[in-house]
């Protein structure tokens, strides 16, 4: 047996400890919106748990990331329920434990049993927002109004359309718009027709965006007056610029999503990880991203998001890797 003197056992304890308060830490891999100071600042100060971000500029890219590192470089992930098969399939994500994270009772009853974040009875995903990918459009270039996502394909706005650089919400809405019946299960005639649909889009484009701050750059910088947006945070960001925008779900409807905290397989501090999931289920966490961000928040109601009934929610696609397929061969196409 092997026996420490006291001054051995001293400095093994003394790097434990260190260990430990490195440790103190949850490593979030979100999009732009989760991770903001008025929320960030009194959850370090509460638990002592430090909170480091990457933001990611779309689902892709953030699925990319975890898979190549086995979500070693992440604690949490911001991903909606339409994405969860991707991540069981690879095993890149834990279930959480429920017991830690109380505040789950503070849920609106729409979101306290949410099928799709869970597997063998087991729960994957936290809920933290609800939001859209409508359309943005300059209420001067517009005065009446945008009623149709047609309007992105018009000639008459050639030069001044961004959209979303993101493979599935960009097959998802065209399959919305050319009226397929279920946009997540398509044949191989819709693919094709999607894919039509979206390389005619190009010649009137002035780009693809990733990110959210990347598509407001680009109209700041540009003469943009439409755009299919990432969300409702876009108007509010090109509103506090100076842009006179309206966001709307025009008349064939649009994507709704539902995000949620996800636990990396690759987890470092559980204990963190699960504290950051409970502070953002407080009662005060939600409505200030709601305030700030646009977001529909899932512990209170959001006043002025009326059009959810408008909207057709994500669910798992038919082949993921198909629609990232036909997503490249419609940015390659001249």
């Amino acid at each position: 047996m092997i026996r420490m003197t006291g001054h051995l056992f001293a400095i093994a304890l003394l790097l434990v400890s260190g260990t430990q308060l490195l440790a103190q830490e949850v490593r979030l891999f979100s999009f732009e919106g989760y991770a903001e100071p008025e929320w960030v600042e009194p959850f370090e100060a509460e638990t002592g748990c430090k909170v480091k971000v990457a933001y990611t500029g779309s689902v892709d890219e953030m699925f990319s990331k975890m898979a190549a590192s086995k979500g070693a470089d992440y604690d949490l992930i911001s991903i909606d329920t339409s994405i969860f098969g991707r991540y069981w399939e690879q095993d890149l994500i834990l279930p959480i434990d429920l017991t830690r994270v109380p505040n789950t009772a503070n849920l609106l009853p729409a979101f306290q049993s949410v099928a799709e974040v869970m597997s063998d009875g087991e729960t994957y995903g936290v809920p933290i927002a609800w939001g859209s990918l409508g359309l943005i459009y300059d209420k001067e270039a517009f005065p009446d109004g945008v009623d149709s996502w047609e309007a992105l394909w018009s000639p008459e706005n050639a030069g001044h359309v961004l959209a979303l650089d993101d493979a599935n919400n960009n097959v998802t809405n065209a399959a919305i718009i050319l009226g397929i019946e279920d946009p997540f299960n398509l044949s191989e005639a819709d693919f094709e027709a999607v894919k039509q649909k979206l390389i005619e889009q190009k010649q009137y484009l002035i780009s693809y965006y990733a990110g959210f701050e990347g598509g407001v750059n680009i109209w700041d910088q540009s003469e943009a007056t439409l755009m299919f947006s990432m969300g409702e945070f876009q108007a509010v960001a090109l509103a506090e610029r100076g842009y006179d925008v309206v966001y709307s779900i025009p008349s064939e409807g649009g994507i709704g999503w539902l995000d949620t905290w996800a636990m990396s397989v690759g987890v470092k501090d559980k204990d963190c990880t699960h504290k950051w999931m409970n502070h953002y289920l407080n009662e005060s966490t939600g409505p200030v991203m709601t305030e700030k961000m646009g977001y529909g928040n899932t512990t209170a109601e959001s006043p002025g998001l009326d059009y959810a009934d408008s909207l057709i929610w994500l669910r798992p696609a038919e082949d993921f890797d198909m629609r990232v397929q036909v997503w490249n061969e419609v940015k390659a196409a001249q």
